[in-house]
């Protein structure tokens, strides 16, 4: 033992069991969930305020203790001790019980959420503080999502607080989902204004653009106006900008609440991403496919609004219902997140999401930024490919020299942090060759630097 008190062997001096206060932490979840769910049968629309404070304060101190414990007093450095091995993390048998739950609850709160009623009324002195009206289910589902992001992203500080770079990311995802995401459009409602997600817009938002979402913004005076220009400004000016200097990783890690909910929640499930070969082709025909497919429909509705359906009649509101359903709700919600313990973090970045595909083009062909690779240190562990969430063979670029340069790459920056030999580093540079070739080369088996 050290004069700190860590264990200084070299074999794993963690084994993997609970201590006293990480299952004190773990009762406070307990009994946290255990009040929502005596509230989902009733008793709580008699004493709403009492069910949400037991309820939200068992949560979070519960979640804060267990996460503290686990990682705040064991030294700096990476920990994914077990990981492998724990049937919550390596799909076993509680690793599906919770996918089977995560994946019931979505489906409640998007198709059945008069199940939810008594637990939805929980939430009404809450949504009368913020929105001046009574909850529904969106505001539920935004409560726990948006809660779940700042307890599990003080847990991802934590974990990681010997990187800087992760701590800022961290900070910035909490940042926007409880401002920009949840706080701010609430407080537009309470003030009888249109309700809008200032961190999110078109192609994520996808009706953004629809006729009539653009007449009721251009209708509902200057804050409306104002909605408009700011979504617009993001998407044709904004976006590209800042694409171009920093990759898409300035809204797929730092900004978007789809990420802040992988990199926060579901960093534990990183690992289960699929990296084959395959999974790559699957993933660019249908990612692209969906972008295409938001485009169209948003043209073929102004068409149809211009020719006042003469055209297509009521065919295109039949699309917009198909799309909600399938890529808005089922793919998005339900499997996106639902199937974290399954498939991974990041199902719905990689393979559905509209604004990925479209960041991803201009990260790839008109950006600055890069992961450079120093072959020569690469011992070939695969650790940066066994933690990439967006299933990329990062270690077949390390080994090869060679800049990592692809669509799906959302910056978050895990594989260089679990390189034991600091192989890897995100950098934004010059545009002009960051592909470039292969630096290392082998010759009469002398290993050299390429001129």
């Amino acid at each position: 033992m050290s004069e700190s008190g860590f264990s200084l062997s070299i074999s794993n001096p963690d084994t993997g069991g609970l201590n006293t206060t990480q299952k004190l932490g773990l009762t406070g979840v307990a009994i946290g969930l255990l009040a929502f769910l005596v509230a989902a049968f009733g008793p709580g629309t008699q004493q709403p305020l009492l069910f949400l404070l037991v309820g939200s304060t068992f949560l979070t101190v519960g979640g804060l203790v267990f996460s503290y414990q686990t990682y705040a007093t064991k030294p700096k450095g990476i920990k994914n001790n077990h990981i492998m091995h724990q049937t919550l993390t390596n799909r076993g048998l509680w690793g599906w019980v919770l996918g089977i739950f995560l994946t019931g609850i979505y489906v409640l709160i998007y198709w059945f959420p008069q199940y939810l009623e008594h637990l939805i009324r929980v939430f009404d002195p809450l949504s009368y503080f913020l929105r001046g009206q009574q909850a529904n289910q969106w505001f539920l589902y935004g409560t726990f999502y948006t809660g779940l992001v700042l307890v599990m992203g003080i847990r991802m500080i934590w974990k990681y607080r010997h990187s800087k770079y992760q701590i800022i990311r961290t900070s910035s995802v909490i940042f926007f989902q409880l401002g920009f995401a949840f706080l701010l459009p609430h407080i537009m409602v309470k003030l009888h204004q249109p309700e809008y997600y200032f961190s999110y817009f078109w192609p994520l938002d996808y009706d953004m653009f629809f006729p009539n979402t653009t007449t009721g913004m251009l209708n509902s005076g200057t804050l409306g106006i104002f909605m408009l220009a700011w979504g617009s400004l993001l998407f044709f000016i904004g976006t590209p900008i800042l694409t171009y200097f920093y990759g898409k990783r300035w809204y797929c890690s730092w900004v978007c609440g789809c990420g802040g909910l992988a990199n926060t929640a579901g960093d534990e499930f990183r690992h289960l991403s699929d990296k084959s070969l395959k999974a790559w082709k699957i993933e660019r025909y249908m990612v692209y496919s969906v972008l295409v497919l938001i485009t169209l429909i948003t043209m073929l509705l102004w068409v149809n609004s211009y020719t006042e359906g003469a055209v297509f009649g009521s065919a295109t509101q039949t699309l917009v219902s198909w799309y909600g359903f399938l890529i808005g709700a089922a793919f998005a919600g339900v499997i996106g997140v639902g199937f974290y313990p399954i498939l991974g973090t990041r199902v719905w970045c990689r393979f559905g999401c509209p604004m990925a595909a479209y960041l991803g083009i201009l990260q790839k062909y008109f950006s600055r930024f890069r992961i450079t690779t120093n072959g020569g240190q690469c011992i070939s562990c695969g650790n940066c490919s066994t933690y990439c969430e967006m299933g990329i063979d990062v270690r077949s670029y390390a080994q090869r020299g060679e800049n990592i340069v692809r669509a799906a790459c959302v910056g978050c920056g895990i594989c260089s942090e679990v390189c034991p030999r600091g192989v890897l580093k995100l950098e934004n540079g010059p545009a002009k060759g960051r592909t470039g070739t292969n630096p290392i080369v082998i010759e009469d088996g002398k290993v050299g630097l390429r001129n």
